[in-house]
């Protein structure tokens, strides 16, 4: 069987895809131009960001079973195209949710410490004991929205903090256990204290985040966002910061990640957001990690061997 990787991957692939019997051939650097014109050669296809896996890729890969996505998303690959041209879809939550989890308690702790604003006013000779004065975690209730393989692993990691956890997901029940409480969104709304975010990007899901939806949390100071940048809408969550009817957020993505290539509006909201002294940012790494990175190979490996194990058509 013989595999296209179109994205950087940890080194380990190599050997992990040869121990299964699939050549794989590494382009890293190929062009989507090229792989529209070599992709029919080949029974799989390894991504991670490289290019959208839609209808005029599918097409060409006349040879196709199985499309790897080298992470947790999958918001760039055509799933109606994929479903009706019998193409299975892999990736890898796995590989990265503890990463991730470790990430967001990382994030969620500076943000609450002040301890992003404390390190640089030390660094400038300022030792100001009580503006770097923080909030416990203790105590509150964190709400989850989505509580799919990261939404569960940041769980687990908050339980030891002596905080109430709270978790919603409309496509998921009965996932409620000893240390996370399964509620309605409306208990969601009503309970929740800091919310973080972990529902994929779907089309029912683009912009759903808004002022109008924040808004209607009863008790929300704090919010966390580690999935997609494109659910959450950044000028109305900068409105609400502004307004200090939220105390901080700490993101992991933005709508628009390309941040030297922005629109006049876009760069306004990014240059505003980021001279917030109540905002955290990182450059989508939560679940980017050394280890996550061969983790991920592992999983995809693993799942590849099960598919053409299960798949006749191989």
């Amino acid at each position: 069987m013989n595999v296209l990787i179109i994205d950087k991957m940890h080194d380990s692939i190599h050997g992990l895809l040869k121990a299964i019997g699939v050549n794989a051939d590494y382009q890293p650097d190929i062009t989507r131009e090229k792989i529209l014109q070599i992709i029919s050669s080949y029974e799989g296809l390894i991504v991670r960001s490289k290019t959208y896996i839609d209808a005029e890729v599918l097409s060409r890969g006349k040879n196709l079973k199985f499309v790897a996505r080298a992470g947790a998303g999958i918001d760039n690959v055509d799933m109606e195209v994929m479903n009706a041209r019998n193409i299975t879809l892999l990736n890898a939550p796995e590989g990265n949710r503890d990463a991730l989890a470790e990430h967001c308690i990382g994030i969620l702790l500076a943000l609450l410490n002040k301890i992003h604003v404390a390190d640089q006013e030390v660094r400038n000779g300022k030792w100001d004991r009580e503006g770097s004065r923080g909030v416990e975690l203790m105590g509150k209730t964190i709400g989850l929205l989505g509580y799919g393989f990261m939404g569960e692993a940041f769980a687990k990691r908050l339980q030891s903090f002596g905080c109430e956890i709270i978790a919603y997901d409309k496509d998921k029940s009965g996932f409620g256990n000893e240390y996370v409480k399964e509620v309605s969104l409306s208990e969601l709304k009503e309970k929740t204290q800091i919310l973080s975010i972990h529902i994929p990007l779907i089309k029912e899901n683009r912009a759903l985040i808004d002022k109008s939806y924040l808004t209607s949390f009863k008790r929300l100071d704090y919010l966390v966002n580690t999935s997609r940048g494109e659910v959450l809408v950044l000028e109305d969550l900068l409105s609400l910061l502004q307004a200090q009817s939220l105390k901080g957020a700490a993101l992991d993505v933005l709508e628009n990640e390309k941040i030297n290539s922005l629109s006049s509006h876009e760069q306004s909201v990014f240059e505003q957001l980021v001279q917030l002294p109540q905002t955290v940012l990182t450059p989508h790494v939560a679940g980017w990690s050394f280890e996550s990175y061969q983790k991920i190979n592992e999983i995809l490996t693993f799942k590849i061997e099960k598919l053409v194990e299960k798949r006749t058509d191989f």
